[in-house]
């Protein structure tokens, strides 16, 4: 099972929010989020298969077994095991995908969604990382490729707190680890093309940076075609805004969480 940590709110009717992180991160990327969600909701934290604490059994080794749809049934399984029937969930970049897989395998589970640094579609300079990546990842140490894509993603002097963390994060991964998780990528744009195809009706707010620029365009067009969706741009901030702009992304994202409740 994934390694989690759980925060209990005194209020004994308090939600669960449960938070997703992205590839090659794990759920300490969450830190500036605890103190400020824990008074309104009960926190479940998971790390990833091969991330953070969760270790991974050396006999699972074919790219067959990692799939969006198998690690998200991992998450599923963290929350069978704890009882939790329903969450809202927040995810940030990979963690945004497989949220969105999340819905489609069982959105029964979910009471809404929150999509930062979300990946909607793969535009030429993802698909060119991606690429060179698959080229290079059995000939250069992974690390390479991982600081490569963080300053391709995250490039501005104002994005460094981010990139830094995400890099510290991803020194715990194996190598082998990581080419599993990369070999994932065969499939990415399939997975894409097919949330596409329908809309949620799981109300999601999409909060991103304004100079989220892979894949700012994507999400306002996302956010427009969902019926259920709103869409917050953050000034002078890029891809992960759970950390550039904690304060307003914790402000925004109870607002949202707290308006959904009243509903349930």
């Amino acid at each position: 099972m994934l390694f989690y940590t759980t925060h209990i709110n005194s209020d004994k009717n308090a939600k669960w929010v449960v938070f997703i992180h992205g590839a090659g991160g794990s759920s300490s990327i969450w830190y500036k989020q605890i103190n400020s969600f824990r008074k309104h909701f009960n926190l479940l934290f998971v790390d990833l298969r091969g991330h953070g604490q969760t270790e991974v059994k050396e006999h699972i080794n074919t790219s067959k077994e990692y799939s969006f749809e198998s690690i998200s049934q991992e998450v599923f399984d963290v929350l069978n095991h704890l009882k939790i029937d329903k969450a809202h969930f927040i995810g940030v970049s990979l963690g945004t995908i497989l949220i969105r897989k999340m819905i489609d395998m069982n959105r029964h589970h979910i009471y809404s969604i929150i999509m930062t640094g979300a990946i909607i579609r793969l535009n030429r300079i993802s698909r060119f990382l991606i690429w060179g990546g698959n080229i290079l990842k059995n000939s250069v140490p992974y690390l390479f490729l991982y600081k490569l894509f963080a300053v391709v993603i995250m490039p501005r002097n104002n994005h460094k707190k981010a990139r830094e963390i995400f890099i510290r994060e991803a020194k715990k991964l194996k190598q082998s680890e990581f080419l599993r998780w990369f070999g994932m990528t065969k499939t990415l744009n399939k997975e894409l093309k097919a949330f596409e195809k329908e809309t949620h009706l799981v109300p999601i707010l999409f909060i991103s940076g304004r100079q989220d620029h892979l894949f700012i365009e994507d999400v306002k067009k996302m956010a427009d075609r969902e019926l259920n969706g709103k869409l917050e741009i953050i000034e002078n901030c890029g891809h992960v805004v759970n950390i550039e702009k904690a304060e307003l992304f914790n402000e925004l994202s109870i607002e949202f969480l707290l308006n959904q409740n009243r509903f349930k």
